[in-house]
């Protein structure tokens, strides 16, 4: 692998472009001492200081005698140029596992980042979402197995200088999941504070900033209803006195199309075998 002889002149320069979602343009430039052509690698950041920062690793990388364009390889290429290097010395029946968690969790999770921009916190992070996911033990820890040997052939490249890989206590947090299946309270929210920030947060992040998204949450945790029976709410289902709401049917997902299905009420026949349950009234949490 080529790098870059410690000394060669580098010089970068941070450019602003408007009207573009990441209008700092930072770049460096370097003459290449055997071809000597001119080599650049520029990237594009919301703000100066990213834009700063980003060079700053680049000339670090570089004062080590590391190829710029090596220092901000994404995980995704450096995996595929050097996967089987980092895999050497593995059985046949250990390499197919190994490769089949790099290709459908290590890269669509991680592939994006710059080797030398993943932590320990971010491989944690990922390995916690790979659990909560329902992964099997197995299946994480062949794929925390072969993010290790990349990481550790990025060390040996001299590309980082410790592998954020070697993450510990993970398995324990299986335990951690069984428990909360078995003990749904422990998820619950601890206030109804929380519930309006969370109905909030959901209303900032959806298309449009739409309030109804938050006010289905609210109505929901509420009512302790189902979505199928709060899509299916209708105006008059609603005791606006005694502030009831009768729950008369629900809307469930079928192929092709929504389908309703209607509660079992004193005068209203079931509709199919999976709505026997009799109508309901719950309070209203308004």
């Amino acid at each position: 692998m080529e790098t870059v002889p410690i000394g060669v002149r580098i010089s970068a320069d941070v450019e602003h472009r408007r009207n573009r979602a990441n209008p700092y343009r930072a770049r460096v430039r370097w003459f290449d001492p055997e071809t000597k052509r001119r080599m650049s690698l520029s990237e594009a950041k919301q703000d100066e200081d990213e834009a700063n920062a980003w060079i700053n690793s680049v000339l670090e990388a570089a004062a080590a005698g590391l190829d710029p364009s090596l220092a901000t390889m994404k995980l995704a290429a450096y995996g595929e140029a050097n996967t089987e290097l980092a895999l050497r010395g593995l059985e046949l029946k250990t390499r197919d596992p190994y490769l089949s968690g790099w290709r459908l969790r290590v890269v669509p999770a991680l592939g994006h980042l710059p080797v030398r921009m993943i932590t320990n916190g971010v491989v944690d992070r990922t390995a916690q979402n790979w659990i909560a996911d329902e992964l099997g033990r197995p299946t994480v820890k062949n794929t925390i197995a072969v993010l290790v040997r990349v990481m550790e052939q990025a060390v040996r490249d001299g590309i980082i200088r410790i592998s954020p890989a070697r993450v510990t206590g993970w398995q324990k947090l299986y335990k951690q999941v069984e428990d909360e299946l078995l003990s749904p309270g422990s998820l619950a929210l601890p206030d109804s504070e929380t519930l309006v920030e969370l109905a909030d947060a959901l209303v900032a992040a959806s298309h449009g900033e739409y309030r109804g998204w938050g006010e289905v949450v609210l109505f929901a945790a509420c009512t302790a209803a189902r979505i199928g029976e709060v899509s299916s709410c209708r105006v008059g289902d609603i005791d606006t006195t005694n502030w009831l709401w009768t729950v008369r049917r629900q809307t469930t997902p079928r192929t092709r199309r929504l389908g309703r299905q209607r509660h079992q009420g004193a005068n209203e026949p079931a509709r199919s075998p999976s709505s026997r349950r009799s109508a309901r009234s719950s309070p209203n949490g308004s």
